[in-house]
């Protein structure tokens, strides 16, 4: 297995090589590359005739971390994203797709280096700016909980939510992560938030993004500021899971008009 070190952390990457452009994808909170295709939110799994890295987020997945809730930041995940796109793809430009977390660490990464993209297509975007201070406050609880309990136990609290109607059907996981690194990856999302507005308003290139409803993890509103604040913005929400099996071949038409 093909692994990229960078500061405190092996990342597990993998490259489907079949020429033509290249596309990074990226995966949420507590998943990773396998747990995110049982979630039904590998779009990357639609795509053909492209160069796709994929890789785990540090501390998730194959991928190695430390017990330091600032490596979890996702101004942090978006330094170890630009040091994968110097590595595999130098001096090119890429498209990046991903759900929550990873939307977070893409819009971190593009208000730094917008040139480094062709265009994103950003998946369910978490909490943000006004409403981040309560979801962090969730966050901080939980890794309290799992030190105090153990996971399985703060598992067990969270069961019976009621899922969003999108995902009504999808197997039950669970978090694709080392018990002894959750808590530091719950503090590191509460330190965590999306560039500035302003900063976002200056990532200028094609943007698709992909909302659900009744997800108030990832609510419509964050979705909606971005379709307003980003200059080349495009909003589409799904309702069901017949709308979530769309989003495979909205991602190979964004990067087949980009590309």
């Amino acid at each position: 297995m093909p692994t990229f070190e960078v500061p405190g952390a092996e990342l597990a990457v993998a490259l489907s090589d079949e020429g033509g452009h290249p596309v990074v994808q990226l995966h949420g909170l507590t998943s990773s590359r396998a747990r995110d295709r049982v979630l039904n939110l590998d779009l990357g799994r639609g795509l053909s005739g492209t160069r796709l890295l994929r890789y785990d987020a540090r501390g998730h997945g194959l991928s190695t971390g430390r017990k330091v809730p600032e490596d979890y930041q996702w101004q942090s995940l978006a330094d170890d994203l630009l040091r994968l796109l110097d590595h595999w793809f130098p001096g090119e430009r890429v498209h990046g797709v991903g759900p929550s977390m990873g939307t977070g660490t893409l819009l971190n990464a593009a208000s730094r280096e917008p040139d480094r993209f062709t265009g994103l297509t950003v998946m369910v975007p978490p909490t943000a700016w006004e409403t981040r201070a309560a979801q962090a406050a969730n966050y901080r609880v939980a890794a309290a909980l799992i030190e105090s309990v153990g996971v399985e136990a703060f598992l067990a609290t969270t069961r019976g939510a009621t899922p969003p109607p999108a995902t009504i059907g999808a197997q039950d996981t669970v978090p694709d992560v080392a018990d002894a690194l959750l808590p530091s990856l719950f503090r590191g999302a509460a330190l965590s938030d999306l560039p500035a507005p302003e900063a976002v308003a200056r990532i200028d290139v094609p943007t698709t993004i992909l909302a659900w409803v009744d997800d108030p993890g990832h609510p419509l509103s964050t979705a909606e500021s971005l379709a307003a604040l980003l200059p080349q913005a495009t909003l589409t929400v799904a309702r069901t899971p017949g709308d979530v099996e769309t989003w495979p071949n909205i991602l190979s038409q964004d990067v087949a008009r980009r590309g």
